[in-house]
C-alpha cells in the first residue's frame, strides 16, 4: 500500500508539473502574440533596430578589458543567415535574432579594425632630427602644423608605421606643400593618455587615426620638394586656404577657409570659443547643412542649363542628371573636407535621399539614416564613441521623428499658400529645426564638453540663413572660379558673410549666461539619453513615450555620478583634490593645461586654486605645512597625505592614502600610495575618499589591456616588467 500510494504521489507531482508547464507555454504564447500585435504595427520601424543593435555590439567591443577570442568573430554570419531563414517563416523571430547578429556585426567590425591598425609608434624620449613626406599641411593663427608619413627619426631607423604631427616654429620661412619631403629637429611625444581613469580615450582616438605621436619643431626646417606623395586632394585644400587667406584675412578668412576645406585650426581661439558658446560651432564642423548647400545648388544649376538647352532637355532625363551632377559634388566636397564622421554621415544620407528622388520614393526616412549609420560604423567604428557622430546622428534622428509628427500642423499652417503663410512656414520651420536640434544634441554636448549653450536658437535663426543663402553660395562661385584667378569678387563677399556670422556669435557669447558650465553626464547616463531618444524616436505606438524615463534618468545622471576626490597626472606634475566646492592643485613647472581643464570640467568647476604654502582652506578640509598637506574631502573620512619632498615615514599606516611627485623609496605599510613611479607605470591615478577608506582607481587598471594602450615601461637596464598589478 504504502509503494501504491507513493506511485500515486509521484504521478501527481508529474500532472502538476506538466500542468505548470502547460500554463507557463500558454502565458509564453500570449506574451509572444501581444509583442506580435505591437510588432505589426510598427512596420517600416523594425529595420532601424538593426543599426542600433550594431552600435550596442561596438560599445560592448570597447567596454572590454581584453581583446576577445577569435570564435566571437564567427557568431555574426552565423547569426544572420540564422535570422534569414527564421525570417521565411517567423518574421518577428528573424528580426529578433536578426538584432543578436547585428550586435555580433558591430562587435566584429570593430574588433577587426583594431587588428588590421599598424602597431603603436614609439617615439624617442630626446630630441631628433625627423624626416618624413608631408601629407597634410594645417594653417594655424601662428605657423603651420605638418602631418608627417614614411617618418624616420635617425637615417638608419626603419620607417615607422604611423603618421606624425609636427608644428613648425612660427618664423619658420619654409612653406611646404603635400608631397614635400621635411626634415627638421622636433621633439616628439606619443598620445596622451586620458587625464583621468574614465575620461576621454586620446590613445584610443589616434590608435584608430593611424597617428603615432604629435610634436613640435625646435629648429628650421628643411624641405625637399616633390620627394613623395600626399593624401588625396591634400594639395588642393592647402591652395584653397591660401588663396582664401589672401583675399580674405584674419578671422573671416580662417572661417571661409574652414567651410571650403573642413581646417579650423587656422581660427583664432577667442573666434572658436564664441561660435561654441553661442551654440554655432557646428557651422564649422562641415556636415548636412554644408553638403545639402553644395548638392542641392548643383543639382538646381545643372537642370536649369539643361532646360536651357533645348536640343539636349529633349534627349536627356535632366532630372537624372542632376542628381548625378549632385552626388559628384558632394562625393568631391567629402574627399575635399577631409571625409570627417558628420560629413560621411551627409553624404551616405545624401545618396540615399538622391536615389530615393529619382526613383520617386520618400526621401528622407529612418531606414535611410539606419543605413548611414550601418556604413559610419562598418567604415569607422570607432567614430560611435565621438560627438560628432553622436550629435550629428542624434540631430538628424529628432529632425526626422519631428517632421513626421508636426507634417500636418506645418500643412494647415501653410493653407492656401499666400506669401505670409508661406513666410510663417519658413520661420516656424527655422526655430523648429533650431530647437529640435538643439534639444536632441545638447545632452551629448553636456556629455563631452560639460557646457550648456542657452541662446543657440537666437544664434542659429540668424547665422544659418545668412550661412545658406550667402555664405556657402559664394564659397562654390569662388571655388568654382580660381583655376581662371577670378575668384576674388566672390570670396569678398563670402568675407563679409562670415564677418556677420561672427558679429553674431560673438554678440549672442556675450550675453549674461550664455554658455553654463555643468558636471557632464557620465557614460552610463549618456547610454541611457541616446537609448531613451532612440526609443522615443523610432516607434510610432504609445509605447514610445517609455523612452522619457530613460531620458529623464540620463539627464539626472550627473546628480547620481561621483567623480574622483583627488586626481594625479601621468607625469605627476599636477595632482588634484576637490574640497569645499573648490578644486585645489598642487602645480609644477610643465604641468599640462589640458589635463587641468578636464579635472575641472569633470567637477563642473571653472577655475583651480593652488594649494597654500601654509596653513588650513575649504573649512579645514586642506591643511598644508611647507613639507606636506593633510587632505580629508568629506568631514570624519579618511585622510590622505600629500608630500611635498618630505618622507613618508611618519605617515604610513596612520593616512588611508600617500601622494607624491617623487617615487617613495621603499614601502609604506598600512597605507595605498600613489608616487611618481606608480604614474610612469600605470598612467593617471584617481581616488574617491569613502566612509570605510579610499579607492584608488590607475589608468591602466580601468583600460586593461588593448591594442591602444602602452604595455608597461620598461626601467632601464631590464628587459622587461611582469604584468602590472590591478589596482
Amino acid at each position: 500500500m504504502k509503494i501504491l500510494a507513493h506511485m500515486d504521489g509521484q504521478g501527481g507531482l508529474r500532472e502538476r508539473g506538466r500542468a505548470q508547464a502547460a500554463l507557463a507555454m500558454n502565458r509564453l504564447r500570449r506574451l509572444a502574440a501581444a509583442a506580435g500585435v505591437l510588432l505589426a504595427g510598427e512596420r517600416g520601424r523594425l529595420t532601424p533596430w538593426l543599426a542600433v543593435a550594431m552600435g550596442a555590439g561596438v560599445l560592448v567591443y570597447f567596454a572590454l578589458r581584453e581583446e576577445p577570442s577569435g570564435w566571437t568573430l564567427a557568431l555574426s554570419p552565423a547569426l544572420i543567415l540564422l535570422a534569414m531563414l527564421v525570417a521565411r517563416r517567423a518574421p518577428h523571430a528573424g528580426w529578433v535574432i536578426g538584432l543578436a547578429g547585428a550586435g555580433a556585426l558591430g562587435f566584429s567590425a570593430a574588433a577587426w579594425h583594431a587588428a588590421q591598425a599598424p602597431p603603436l609608434a614609439t617615439p624617442p624620449v630626446r630630441a631628433v632630427i625627423v624626416t618624413g613626406i608631408v601629407q597634410d599641411v594645417d594653417l594655424l593663427p601662428e605657423g603651420r602644423r605638418l602631418t608627417l608619413a614614411e617618418v624616420r627619426f635617425a637615417p638608419d631607423d626603419p620607417i615607422q608605421p604611423r603618421s606624425i604631427r609636427l608644428r613648425l616654429r612660427a618664423n619658420d620661412p619654409a612653406r611646404p606643400e603635400p608631397g614635400d619631403r621635411v626634415s627638421v629637429r622636433a621633439l616628439v611625444r606619443p598620445p596622451s593618455a586620458p587625464a583621468f581613469p574614465g575620461a576621454w580615450d586620446f590613445q584610443r582616438s589616434a590608435f584608430f587615426a593611424g597617428q603615432g605621436g604629435s610634436g613640435f619643431a625646435i629648429g628650421p626646417s628643411e624641405v625637399t620638394p616633390a620627394a613623395g606623395s600626399g593624401r588625396p586632394l591634400s594639395g588642393l585644400r592647402t591652395t584653397l586656404e591660401g588663396r582664401v587667406a589672401a583675399v580674405v584675412p584674419g578671422a573671416a578668412g580662417a572661417v571661409a577657409a574652414a567651410l571650403l576645406t573642413g581646417g579650423q585650426s587656422a581660427i583664432p581661439r577667442p573666434d572658436l570659443a564664441a561660435m561654441r558658446d553661442s551654440g554655432l560651432a557646428h557651422l564649422l564642423s562641415v556636415s548636412g547643412l554644408h553638403i545639402a548647400i553644395v548638392m542641392g545648388v548643383t543639382f538646381w544649376v545643372v537642370r536649369l542649363l539643361i532646360a536651357c538647352w533645348r536640343w539636349l532637355a529633349l534627349r536627356v532625363d535632366g532630372k537624372a542628371w542632376a542628381g548625378v551632377a549632385a552626388l559628384v559634388a558632394g562625393g568631391f566636397y567629402m574627399l575635399l573636407t577631409g571625409s570627417q564622421v558628420p560629413m560621411q554621415r551627409s553624404f551616405a544620407t545624401a545618396v540615399l535621399v538622391t536615389l530615393a528622388l529619382l526613383t520617386g520614393r520618400q526621401a528622407v526616412s529612418m531606414r535611410s539614416l539606419a543605413l548611414a549609420a550601418a556604413a559610419v560604423m562598418l567604415l569607422s567604428p570607432d567614430a560611435l564613441l565621438g560627438p560628432s557622430f553622436q550629435m550629428s546622428f542624434a540631430a538628424v534622428l529628432a529632425l526626422i521623428a519631428g517632421w513626421e509628427a508636426l507634417k500636418g500642423p506645418m500643412a494647415r499652417l501653410r493653407g492656401d499658400g499666400t506669401w505670409w503663410r508661406q513666410g510663417m512656414v519658413f520661420a516656424v520651420g527655422l526655430v523648429g529645426t533650431s530647437v529640435l536640434a538643439g534639444l536632441a544634441t545638447a545632452p551629448f554636448g553636456l556629455a563631452h564638453f560639460g557646457r550648456l549653450q542657452w541662446y543657440g536658437v537666437a544664434a542659429n535663426a540668424v547665422a544659418v540663413p545668412l550661412t545658406s543663402v550667402l555664405v556657402m553660395p559664394a564659397g562654390m562661385v569662388a571655388a568654382a572660379l580660381m583655376p581662371f584667378g577670378l575668384e576674388g569678387p566672390a570670396l569678398t563677399v563670402m568675407g563679409w558673410g562670415c564677418e556677420a556670422v561672427l558679429m553674431v556669435a560673438r554678440e549672442v557669447a556675450s550675453w549674461p549666461g550664455a554658455a553654463q558650465t555643468a558636471r557632464p553626464i557620465p557614460s552610463w547616463g549618456l547610454a541611457c539619453t541616446g537609448f531613451g531618444l532612440v526609443w522615443l524616436c523610432l516607434w510610432r505606438l504609445r509605447w514610445r513615450w517609455l523612452g522619457v524615463p530613460l531620458l529623464a534618468l540620463g539627464l539626472a545622471s550627473p546628480a547620481l555620478h561621483r567623480p574622483p576626490d583627488l586626481f594625479v597626472s601621468g607625469d605627476a606634475r599636477l595632482v588634484g583634490v576637490v574640497a569645499g566646492g573648490q578644486m585645489w592643485l598642487q602645480r609644477q613647472s610643465g604641468a599640462s593645461a589640458l589635463t587641468r581643464e578636464s579635472w575641472l570640467r569633470a567637477h563642473g568647476l571653472r577655475e583651480a586654486q593652488a594649494l597654500p604654502p601654509q596653513g588650513g582652506v575649504a573649512g579645514g578640509a586642506v591643511a598644508c605645512t611647507p613639507g606636506a598637506c593633510l587632505l580629508r574631502p568629506l568631514p570624519d573620512g579618511p585622510e590622505a597625505l600629500l608630500l611635498r619632498g618630505g618622507a613618508a615615514d611618519d605617515a604610513c599606516g596612520r593616512v588611508a592614502l600617500v601622494v607624491s611627485a617623487e617615487p617613495l623609496r621603499g614601502r609604506c605599510a598600512g597605507s595605498q600610495v600613489i608616487d611618481r613611479f606608480s604614474v610612469w607605470r600605470n598612467g593617471p591615478h584617481a581616488a574617491w575618499f569613502q566612509a570605510d577608506g579610499v579607492r584608488v582607481m590607475s589608468d591602466r587598471a580601468w583600460r586593461g589591456a588593448r591594442p591602444w594602450v602602452p604595455p608597461p615601461p620598461v626601467p632601464r637596464g631590464q628587459d622587461a616588467l611582469p604584468p602590472a598589478p590591478i589596482e
